[in-house]
């Protein structure tokens, strides 16, 4: 069963917050507005299990009703993300605790441990009777389970967890020898003799095993997974629609190992929300859809689930979007292969936490721009309707991501505690996207077995922890005529966490052909200036090219003289390694040469701020430009403006914070560049 004809559209509903006389108005609404889809029942337990085992679907059958005669489909969601507060009296012992053993109170979301048997039987209780009642129900699109697993209850402290993380352990290491073995126990002389002695990383002292908190975090992704699973085989055996859980990906280290969970859904939807202080949020953006990409079997489209109209009620200063953003927005994700648009919320809450949480129907009404701009997006996605279903085409580069790299960096007793991961990720993307070349950012999983087969530029960002089999892949590369591209601090450890002797970057010191043998992290204020003009904070290295051309170089500082960035010739292709927290401008000089050396496609040539992406379909190819810059820009680009219904090019102007999307006369899907 399809989602929608064409592209979905809509948002979270939540009807049970208003009187039924506002339903009907809202479906009148929705209609105006192009909604064919809508997300129900997220934060309903309370008004459905009114108190334990007494159940009132009344309130459920009626809405479910009004939209079916509306034409509206509905994704319906276990509403396991906010337990009722009936439960959290009868049951507290379900709440989380933290890493102080501090118990979180009710009242908040996601507000339950992740291993509880209690929980998960309450959960799967409600999940059971939602899927009698609505399994087969011809409105139902799609499950939805939960709601952003992972966000309030990552992690849990408590003795149940312990337990639970206790019984991971032994089916991941076997004995416990193997667990002091993975995790070095002989320093500080913390060896176990049993596995009752091992406790979750609790407390605020600093420096915890490096193994046992990277493996408690896999662990507690995992405890986060095995639920969704559990409520999702309660789904299967009475319902034959699709089963999905809201993801939240961005460029950084996830709150849980997402790329893993992937396989698991039967379509890959996830929450995207842009920060308003952020100045370069159309990238950010760009890159969270470029790895929400990289994470599906096939490059298949995945679905926005929520996004904002405005300003999310959680950011500090929570700003509107300006004039044309949420079109940019919305059309940024479905150029970059979401089969779709959903908003968090559809009509903005009076009451509650997120009161003045931004939405379709904003507090203002119809007479808002806000509401204009939503259905004046809803005509454009249904002129975009047979764009469903393609994939955007191949990308020639590929950013290798990975969450464990990202936890073990920023956390513990690392050389530089200030760095996060996905800065050198989202600075890597960022000039790329600037030139119009598009990039899949592939989850570490996906390296072995060919998975880099066809891409010419293989960038590889702070990834600390690296398998022998994951290196060998990378080295494979330039070995076969590729271009690879290594940052600081990647190739530093083995998968349990221990550092590979012998000089950094460790795995990767061979195909680069380099040694560093100390990390020069810099102090705060402190700068190191380049031979290419570019000045470095934060982070440098001292490194000997043993077997490599240097590209750029260090002029201040004991470092004077010595190589920055260093670039091999490699079987039939190049290896460069870059040891210093390079500035925009550097990196811009060096992505401005690797794009030219490997012979690189550019969806289209325009100045940067002009987005470009093509999908292709059975029959046609739909090339989106999106305009964020403040004058118009012109593109080669012939065809149909499905937009505007109006013949396109040759050249094609693109306004001033506007869109095109061209069905095009004619494309040559790029080829791999020899």
């Amino acid at each position: 069963m399809k989602l929608a004809d064409g592209l979905v559209y809509g948002g979270d509903y939540n009807p049970e917050q208003w009187p039924r006389e506002t339903w009907t108005e809202d479906m009148r609404l929705m209609r105006e507005a192009g909604v064919n889809l809508v997300t129900l029942g997220v934060f309903a337990w309370g008004t459905v299990e009114t108190a334990d085992g007494v159940f009132d679907f009344g309130w459920l059958d009626e809405i479910i009703g009004l939209l079916h005669e509306n034409g509206i489909g509905i994704d319906l969601a276990t509403p396991t993300a906010a337990p009722p507060s009936w439960l959290h009296t009868a049951h507290p012992e379900i709440l989380p605790f933290d890493g102080d053993l501090y118990q979180q109170p009710p009242g908040g979301r996601n507000a339950w441990c992740p291993s509880s048997p209690v929980f998960r039987r309450y959960a799967l209780r409600i999940a059971e009777q939602l899927a009698r009642r609505y399994g087969e129900h011809p409105a139902l699109r799609l499950w939805h389970v939960g709601n952003e697993l992972g966000g309030g209850n990552a992690r849990c402290y408590c003795d149940v967890s312990a337990a639970a993380f206790r019984q991971w352990l032994h089916e991941r290491h076997g004995g416990v020898e193997a667990v002091n073995q993975a995790w070095g126990t002989n320093v500080w002389g913390h060896r176990y003799n049993h596995y009752d002695e091992i406790l979750p990383p609790r407390g605020k002292h600093g420096a915890p095993n490096p193994g046992l908190f990277l493996d408690y975090e896999r662990y507690s992704s995992d405890a986060l997974l095995a639920h969704y699973l559990a409520e999702r085989e309660v789904l299967q055996r009475f319902s034959d629609r699709p089963v999905t859980t809201n993801l939240m990906v961005g460029p950084g280290a996830q709150v849980a190992d997402y790329a893993r969970w992937a396989p698991y859904t039967d379509i890959v939807a996830n929450d995207h929300y842009t920060l308003v202080d952020d100045p370069d949020r159309a990238i950010e953006l760009a890159c969270s859809g470029d790895r929400m990409r990289g994470m599906t079997r096939q490059r298949e489209p995945w679905l926005l689930m929520e996004h904002s109209t405005g300003g999310p009620s959680w950011q500090q200063r929570n700003r509107a979007k300006d004039p044309g953003e949420i079109a940019r927005n919305s059309l940024a994700h479905v150029a970059r292969g979401s089969d779709g648009a959903m908003f968090f919320q559809w009509r903005a809450a009076a009451t509650g936490a997120e009161q003045f949480h931004s939405a379709m129907l904003p507090h203002s009404g119809t007479g808002s721009r806000v509401w204009r701009e939503v259905v004046e997006l809803g005509g454009m996605l249904r002129s975009l309707a047979e764009v469903a279903g393609s994939r955007v085409e191949p990308a020639r580069v590929a950013m290798i991501v990975d969450d464990e790299s990202g936890w073990y960096l920023q956390h513990g007793l690392k050389p530089h505690r200030g760095l996060r991961y996905g800065r050198e990720l989202r600075a890597w993307h960022r000039a790329l996207w600037r030139r119009q070349v598009l990039t899949d950012l592939i989850p570490v999983t996906g390296v072995t077995d060919g998975g880099l087969d066809g891409y010419d530029l293989v960038l590889v960002p702070g990834l600390m922890l690296v398998h022998d089999e994951v290196a060998a892949a990378l080295a494979a590369v330039p070995a076969r005529g590729g271009t690879l591209l290594v940052t600081y601090l990647s190739g530093v450890c083995d998968p349990a966490g221990r550092v590979r002797t012998g000089g950094f970057p460790g795995a990767f010191r061979d195909v680069l052909g380099v040694f560093t043998d100390e990390f020069y992290p810099l102090q705060a204020g402190e700068e190191v200036p380049l031979d290419d003009g570019g000045v470095v904070r934060d982070w440098t290295e001292r490194v000997q090219a043993v077997d490599a051309g240097v590209v750029v170089s260090y002029t201040g500082s004991s470092l004077a003289g010595g190589p920055a960035v260093t670039r091999r010739a490699y079987g039939e292709g190049a290896a460069w390694y870059v040891s210093a927290a390079l500035p925009a401008s550097s990196i811009e000089a060096i992505t401005e040469r690797l794009v030219a050396e490997a012979g690189l496609p550019r969806t289209v040539r325009a100045p940067p701020g002009l987005e470009a992406v093509r999908r292709i379909g059975d029959d046609a190819a739909y090339l989106f430009l999106i305009n964020h810059r403040d004058e118009p820009v012109e593109v080669v680009a012939e065809g149909i403006d499905l937009l505007t219904d109006e013949k396109a090019g040759p050249v094609t102007v693109v306004p001033a914070g506007g869109v095109r999307v061209v069905r095009e006369s004619s494309v040559e899907t790029p080829r791999r560049a020899v």
